[in-house]
């Protein structure tokens, strides 16, 4: 373990993993937890790569940074005014980028080891015995793994492949049913991924709902609003994205331009980064923060806020040259919930138009039928072999 400063506060690290960025910013392999952060710092403006028009990045120019917010006090349910100064920071960042990384996140470094270390051991295995637990395999619940290529953002093949989690659910629960919901399809090759996978669920699902009290509160409603509401039985869905180097030269990306379409998205990624978010200035690079999640609101908040907080698009491209693992963790409304702008929020105009034009205030219908849309375009094979 050794301990080292990033930008004027101090952080501890732990070997093999970073935990922030497009997920992880914990770097990790050993017990222990990082030192606390300030309450809330924004990391002063360094000179790091800026995109040009094709979406590489140049060298010359600085760039913005997103916040770091410290959420213990919304974790741990520290004082009222404690409180109330985390959802006026959560408030800042998301009418500004959308995006934020959350700190005192109460996540333990181990579980994050452990899922790591799973995942790569999954990853690294043949083809055909990863394809055991293929998504064809999964039925209705779309749960299971999808090769490079198989997975299309912006109505082109990603340079990644994945494995689709989400709340393990027993075949006689009604919710079984639904499509997306039910049983999850673990390795039997690696079987400490499901595990960690199932413990992982259950942490991040506390998480989603300490960080929406604070974006309650943010929103001037009460802080258990969106708890006895929209997130009382949340749709909870999970991904381990494996993102092989770029070839040299290419022009794909490891996820294309998108937006995340429920409420709000905890991602965990390993130290390589990659994660691209097009804030007010363009195209600026999200990476790993040890100590952190990078979390982002999604489609469903943006239109219940009428766009006072907006779903920021962002992508990712693998120039590391290394092997690269990130675990997105989406938060989302409960399946049959109709998500209508909130009475007290007017809409808010202006702002760069959404990369697919389209407009979420026109939607009508459940977040599930939402949700179903849009995964169907991601996976247009299983829509028609499937539902």
């Amino acid at each position: 373990m050794h301990a080292a400063c990033l930008d004027g506060y101090r952080t501890v690290s732990f070997g093999l993993l970073t935990l922030g960025g497009d997920g992880f910013a914990l770097t990790l392999a050993g017990g222990g937890h990082p030192s606390p952060t300030p309450p809330t710092s924004i990391l002063p403006p360094l000179t790091t790569p800026q995109p040009r028009g094709d979406g590489s990045m140049g060298d010359d120019e600085q760039v913005e940074r997103l916040p770091v917010i410290d959420v213990s006090a919304l974790v741990r349910g520290g004082s009222q005014a404690e409180r109330e100064r985390v959802a006026r920071e959560i408030e800042r960042a998301c009418r500004d980028t959308g995006f934020f990384y959350v700190s005192g996140h109460g996540v333990p470094p181990s579980l994050l080891d452990r899922l790591d270390t799973a995942a790569r051991r999954f990853f690294s295995l043949p083809p055909e015995v990863k394809a055991e637990i293929s998504m064809e395999r999964g039925g209705r619940a779309w749960r299971g793994f999808f090769p490079v290529g198989g997975e299309l953002t912006s109505g082109r093949p990603d340079l990644k492949e994945g494995v689709y989690f989400g709340t393990e659910l027993p075949e006689d629960d009604p919710r079984a049913r639904l499509p997306l919901h039910g049983r999850n399809l673990f390795p039997a090759r690696v079987p400490e991924l499901g595990e960690a996978v199932l413990e992982y669920l259950d942490r991040l699902t506390d998480l989603g709902q300490s960080v929406m009290r604070g974006v309650a509160l943010s929103l001037g409603l009460a802080e258990d609003y969106f708890a006895t509401g929209y997130t009382a039985d949340p749709t909870v869905l999970f991904r381990i994205f494996h993102y092989p180097p770029a070839p040299p030269a290419s022009d794909g990306w490891g996820v294309g331009e998108h937006t995340d379409y429920g409420l709000l998205t905890l991602l965990a990624q390993d130290h390589n980064g990659g994660l691209q978010v097009h804030a007010g200035r363009g195209w600026i690079e999200a990476p790993p923060i040890p100590g952190t999640f990078v979390c982002n609101i999604g489609d469903m908040l943006h239109r219940l806020t009428g766009g006072f907080y907006r779903s920021t698009p962002h992508r990712v491209r693998n120039v590391s040259g290394n092997e690269r693992l990130s675990f997105p963790f989406f938060f989302d409304p409960a399946w049959d919930a109709e998500v209508p702008p909130l009475p007290s929020r007017e809409a808010a105009g202006g702002g760069r138009a959404r990369w697919d034009g389209q407009d979420l205030r026109a939607f009508t219908g459940t977040y599930g039928e939402y949700l179903l849309a849009k995964v169907s375009k991601v996976f247009p094979r299983l829509r028609e072999d499937v539902l």
